[in-house]
């Protein structure tokens, strides 16, 4: 009876879970880059597709702000409360630290009370605009892999842009507009990502749903990663199969994904009514608590570790790749064009190893990684195989007799064991490459 009541409830907590949890926290299986098997030629090297955990990306970005003297509080100045417009007695002063608002608490534990935020001056010099980029820059590639979030202090902007970059901030292409009245300020019908389909959804679009006045529940703006990876993944990203198809096959839809920094276009603040209220201009600013972004650095499967620097981001790459982005063959290990990993097949994916150069064949004989001794040999100095008595060659393929022509029943040797098509060619290569070595 206890049993049956445990099992009961045990499937019940496994349903809970499943609603709670709509999308898994990691996708696929591609934490290892190598794992070793054992073959008839022993134990060997079995390599796979890899990437970094998902992790902040906040945590290892510079931000900067333009124009840079666009925070309040140098001078000091006054500006009204959040909740209510007319109550304007709060206080900005960049050099006390309680009332001071810098740009990096837009990046700070949030959890407290009350929080902390970033604000911009105010909206004195009416009517010039008051507009403010700020930019996030990671010098790495990276690849999103959950929704921007971006919290405000303030009312949500009346219009705003989000813009990425894929070359360290040199070009600029928009992510997402956003506006109280699309058509008025970007002259584009509203959006939003539920009329997208797999096959718009590259579509740049402008909506109306993140952009409202004074409204205390209505604080965060959101760029959709996960509901567009749900077009090929299912509601649930269970199909993550489709989704890593469509990556591997389509550049645009991954570079789609990828950015090195995101711009954040403040165009128009808060305003709340259709006039601004010209003696009252202390109520209008931006302000933001926090912002989000979730991803991994591009190592193009490559590697599972991406190590931060001397304030730089970069991949600890293996399959004998290199590079910031493990975009290239290490020296000696071109003996075929570089290519990234690729997520297919499910769950291992294909690691497209860099081979070695024929021309350095001869100097790097045998090593640990893909050139391993045969038949219980072992490598000695990289330069040549120290073979067993019955065993000779270059890696101790070969049975020795097999030279002398003696390998038969009475000899006590059977015959070899058939190497792998990649064994004999990397054996003949070395021969051709190396006649001096025995």
């Amino acid at each position: 009876m206890y049993l049956s009541r445990f099992l009961s409830i045990h499937a019940l907590w496994v349903t809970v879970s499943s609603v709670m949890q709509p999308y898994p926290l990691v996708w696929g299986h591609y934490d290892v880059c190598k794992t070793q098997i054992y073959t008839e030629e022993g134990k060997v090297w079995d390599y796979m597709a890899c990437q970094p955990e998902s992790t902040d990306m906040t945590k290892y970005l510079k931000v900067k702000l333009d124009p840079p003297d666009i925070t309040c509080g140098d001078p000091p100045e006054t500006f009204c409360a959040m909740g209510n417009p007319y109550m304007c007695n709060n206080e900005c002063d960049a050099s006390t630290p309680e009332l001071a608002h810098p740009p990096e608490l837009m990046f700070d534990f949030e959890g407290r009370h009350p929080s902390t935020f970033w604000q911009s001056a105010t909206w004195k010099d009416y009517p010039k605009p008051l507009q403010v980029n700020i930019t996030l820059s990671w010098s790495k590639t990276i690849e999103l892999t959950d929704n921007i979030v971006i919290t405000f202090e303030s009312g949500r902007p009346d219009q705003m842009i989000l813009e990425k970059s894929l070359d360290y901030g040199r070009t600029w292409q928009p992510y997402q507009y956003y506006a109280t009245d699309c058509l008025d300020a970007f002259h584009m019908d509203p959006k939003s990502v539920k009329d997208l389909s797999q096959h718009t959804v590259l579509e740049i679009i402008c909506t109306e749903e993140y952009s409202t006045g004074y409204m205390t529940n209505s604080k965060i703006i959101h760029f959709e990663i996960k509901d567009r990876f749900a077009f090929f993944a299912g509601p649930w990203l269970r199909n993550m199969a489709s989704l890593y198809g469509q990556l591997d096959t389509t550049k645009k839809l991954r570079d789609f994904f990828t950015v090195t920094d995101l711009r954040i276009r403040l165009l128009r603040p808060a305003v709340g009514e259709i006039f601004v209220d010209e003696l009252h201009l202390a109520r209008y600013f931006y302000a933001i608590s926090d912002i989000k972004v979730h991803g991994r650095c591009k190592c193009n499967l490559h590697a599972t570790v991406c190590v931060y620097d001397n304030s730089k981001l970069s991949c600890e790459c293996e399959h004998n790749t290199t590079g910031p982005d493990c975009g290239k063959c290490k020296k000696n290990y071109q003996g075929r064009p570089w290519s990234p990993g690729s997520y297919l097949p499910i769950p291992k994916g294909t690691a497209n190893t860099c081979i070695p150069s024929i021309s350095s064949i001869g100097t790097n004989v045998c090593d640990n990684e893909l050139l391993h001794c045969q038949n219980g040999g072992t490598c000695y100095n990289n330069v040549r195989c120290l073979c067993p008595a019955a065993y000779t060659g270059i890696l101790c393929e070969k049975l020795r007799c097999e030279e002398a022509g003696s390998c038969g029943s009475d000899s006590g040797q059977g015959a070899p064991a058939p190497g792998s098509p990649a064994l004999l060619l990397l054996t003949a290569l070395l021969g051709a490459a190396s006649p001096l070595l025995v």
